[in-house]
């Protein structure tokens, strides 16, 4: 048993060139198997990766830290060294005291040999002490980890990690190396081993002989910052993303909810396992969703009640057609039991009425079956309503001494090009010639049927009244009903297959009009049966 979601309709399947389908909307190629909470969730979350993009400003924030810190350091060399110039000998390591506590720095001077000469830290006590990151808690050990998680998602170049000389001589320093080889100042960025920007300056300073003076820094603030902006920036996405998430749940479930549920029901309904097959409406929603919900609704009713016509219509045929045949039946049995000529003519013309009788059923069957589908496909054209009742007239006038003795026929026929309507003109002629037939099989011979057709507002009315009868107002729904059998005193049986008016109401609301039975407008005894169309656009009633 397929499950009530599963459709055997693939996108594959087979549809004319050229469909409206593949005209209004390309096929979704990379996201064609995605689910809609799937494309939801993803487009949303896109957009937060999006703004995670703040950590590559970050990163180039981090940068320009350090660029401006080494500048700071290059400036502060340059005014040590004009400190150096002016002070007394005696003044110098007391000179470099106050400068390294004052920068956090350390200061170390090296000959042209290399030899180191001085360092802050052998005059006083360190101004900042590189610390393992083995004796640290393992906030810190995570700290470092995403400092590198981050560093390579947006491809920070690779620093590389310091560590201090065995011997500490000017050739162990790269940037001493090239400040000695091209007389300018070098720097250079390193990891401490606990990765926080180790950074280092170098000036050649000109004393009583040429030395470079290498200045190192611990820049422990500028991690510290970048951190800080890092967390709040991951606090702000973390928020964002799981607002997101959630709206994004809440959108599909939403959307995706409802759609299964039209889906489960469309599928039901083409099974056809449930008669009654409840199709959601949804009359809260408003939107898009709702309007599909109860179009679908109404399509599946729509749907039902052409079934259900099919269904009564075929068992209507059925019942039309036993009479005739049965009759058939028994006259073509009772000529084998005639006697005389007179009763096997008698009994051959029985059969004859009955199967011209069956010929006039079947060519109405299927009319009547056929109009729905032939409207839908016909291209409506300009009719002059007028013009088509005078031109079927004038045809019925050459005919009416073949058809003996028939009421007369009067026409108030409009002026000309007031009552134009959009519709195909045979099916028009066939649904009007209708109306007037039946009114002239409920008239005496001596009666009178009156034809009007008149423009009023956007619609065209055409009028048909007879001296008939009238029409019981409980009938007056159920005469355009098929196979619908009440008829005139006198007429012979069979003479009309009950489907006159079913096919003009068929034709009429195919036109989008309407109509129906009431009395005449004048008070006298008959019917009057009314037919509104809307009339042609752009077309307004002569004066």
């Amino acid at each position: 048993m397929a499950p009530d979601t599963a459709s055997p309709m693939t996108a594959d399947s087979k549809r004319p060139e050229g469909s409206i389908a593949e005209q209004e909307e390309a096929p979704l190629v990379w996201s064609a198997r995605w689910s809609l909470t799937t494309r939801i969730l993803a487009v949303n979350i896109l957009a937060i990766i999006l703004f995670g993009g703040g950590f590559f400003y970050l990163d180039t924030y981090r940068s320009r830290l350090i660029d401006t810190r080494m500048e700071v350091m290059g400036d502060q060399l340059a005014q040590l060294d004009e400190a150096l110039e002016a002070a007394r000998p005696d003044q110098r390591h007391h000179l470099i005291g106050e400068f390294t506590r004052a920068t956090e720095s350390r200061l170390r001077f090296y000959d042209a040999g290399g030899r180191k000469i001085d360092d802050s830290f052998a005059h006083a006590p360190p101004t900042y002490t590189l610390r393992d990151p083995e004796l640290q808690p393992w906030k810190r050990d995570a700290a470092r980890a995403m400092d590198r998680g981050i560093d390579w998602i947006v491809g920070a170049p690779a620093y590389p990690d310091f560590e201090e000389p065995r011997v500490d001589q000017g050739t162990a320093w790269p940037e001493v190396v090239e400040a000695m080889k091209t007389g300018e100042a070098a720097s250079r960025f390193r990891y401490a081993p606990e990765r926080t920007p180790l950074l280092s300056a170098t000036r050649i300073v000109d004393l009583d002989t040429p030395e470079v003076m290498l200045m190192t820094l611990n820049a422990r603030d500028i991690t510290k910052t970048v951190r800080a902006e890092r967390f709040r920036l991951a606090v702000v996405v973390a928020m964002v993303l799981i607002a997101s998430v959630l709206l994004s749940l809440f959108l599909a479930r939403t959307i995706v909810r409802p759609l299964r549920k039209l889906a489960r029901a469309a599928v039901r309904v083409r099974l056809g396992r449930a008669r009654e097959v409840v199709v959601p409406r949804l009359p809260s929603r408003r939107d898009e969703i709702g309007t599909l919900a109860r179009a679908l609704s109404d399509m599946t009713q729509a749907l039902r009640e052409r079934i259900d016509a099919g269904e009564h219509f075929a068992a209507d045929v059925t019942h039309e057609l036993k009479n005739p045949i049965a009759s058939v039946r028994s006259a073509i049995e009772g000529l084998g039991r005639g006697t005389t000529d007179a009763q096997r003519a008698q009994l051959l013309a029985i059969a004859d009425e009955d199967v011209r009788r069956l010929d006039r059923l079947v060519t109405d069957i299927s009319d009547a079956s056929r109009i729905d589908a032939q409207l839908s496909r016909t291209l409506f054209e300009p009719i002059d309503i007028g013009l088509m009742i005078e031109s079927m007239l004038a045809g019925r006038a050459a005919r009416a001494g073949q058809d003996g003795p028939r009421p007369r026929v009067a026409f108030a026929r409009p002026r000309k090009g007031t009552t134009l309507v959009m519709g195909d003109g045979h099916r028009l002629e066939r649904a009007i010639d209708n109306v007037i037939d039946n009114a002239i099989s409920f008239s005496p011979q001596s009666g009178l049927v009156c034809i009007a057709a008149t423009r009023l507002g956007d619609e065209v009315h055409i009028r048909v009244d007879d001296d008939g009868p009238g029409i019981d107002p409980a009938q007056r729904e159920a005469i355009f009903r098929r196979f619908h059998s009440e008829r005139p005193n006198g007429e012979a049986f069979g003479r009309h297959s009950g489907l006159g008016l079913a096919i003009a109401r068929t034709i009429i609301e195919g036109h989008s009009g309407t109509i129906s039975a009431r009395d005449r407008d004048d008070g006298q005894r008959g019917a009057s049966l009314l037919i509104t169309l809307p009339a042609r656009e752009g077309h307004e009633a002569e004066g």
